[in-house]
């Protein structure tokens, strides 16, 4: 065959780059396997010696990567799933899910149409007997109007157990900022920044430890003792009826209440110290 044949100028042109051919560029291949355009294609030889190269560096990457996941250097924090969870986690998640669900079956008298909703005025007026306004105003009523010493010594230290009732709670609320339930209606009676948190409960913390400062300082017959504890139980009880409160916030809020009197006996101020406050109080 002729040296200037037509097939053979047609080879010519194509393997130049001749202006007329299209080159497609292939994803796929390395970008050292890419060539420009007008530049001079290399040869089948070059060409299968820097796929097999490329194939080895991608068979020794992954095989780099696989003993890296595998038997070697673990993966960054952020890339690994924590799929075993600690046993506290899930026990707390389980409490939790529970508690939710119990406090909302409890929640009987949370509205007018529940299933309890005619016995709500009467959990509203349990609620308010424990209510911090009326035990602090009732208790420095019966302050100024006590004659006996003995009796304004209890009375003065009921009325510093409320305030520091109130001064605990307010903190312990503020700092887990827990939301109340969200089938409660917030018609709750004189609530303040704090009353929209829900642990603990304020009114558990207050029956309990009032229940045990009345146990203890009170001679009460026997009947009347046991109303004391039947009062501190419906307390708490309303609180999750009324759907103000959950399980453990009014459980909490007892074992709160129950230490708190603890802290009151230690700090318990005498009739002599009592004179002193007076004393104080009339040069005031």
């Amino acid at each position: 065959m002729p040296a200037h044949s037509p097939k053979a100028r047609s080879r010519e042109r194509e393997s130049k780059g001749g202006g007329g051919r299209l080159e497609f560029l292939v994803l796929s291949r390395p970008p050292a396997v890419l060539q420009r355009a007008g530049s001079e294609p290399p040869s089948p030889r070059h060409r299968a010696a820097q796929l097999e190269g490329h194939g080895s560096r991608r068979d020794s990457g992954s095989s780099a990567s696989s003993s890296t996941t595998g038997g070697g250097c673990p993966l960054p924090e952020e890339d690994c799933m924590k799929l075993n969870p600690s046993l506290l986690g899930i026990a707390l998640r389980s409490l939790l899910a529970i508690d939710l669900w119990l406090s909302k079956r409890l929640g009987v008298c949370a509205a007018e149409h529940s299933s309890w909703g005619s016995a709500r005025p009467i959990m509203k007026l349990i609620e308010v007997s424990g209510h911090g306004i009326p035990w602090i105003g009732g208790t420095v009523y019966c302050l100024c109007k006590s004659d006996s010493t003995a009796g304004q010594e209890v009375l003065l230290n009921l009325l510093l157990a409320l305030i520091l009732d109130l001064v605990l709670v307010g903190i312990v609320k503020s700092l887990v900022r827990r939301r109340r339930p969200t089938h409660n209606k917030m018609d709750m009676f004189a609530t303040f920044s704090v009353d929209r948190y829900s642990f603990p409960s304020g009114h558990a913390t207050r029956a309990a430890m009032g229940g045990r400062f009345f146990l203890n300082h009170l001679v009460l017959a026997v009947p009347l003792r046991i109303l004391v504890v039947l009062w501190v139980c419906i307390v708490g009880l309303s609180r999750v009826m009324l759907g103000r409160h959950n399980v453990t916030d009014v459980v909490c809020g007892f074992i709160m209440g129950y230490l708190q009197y603890s802290l009151v006996e230690y700090m318990w101020l005498s009739s002599s110290n009592l004179e002193i406050f007076l004393r104080l109080w009339e040069l005031k």
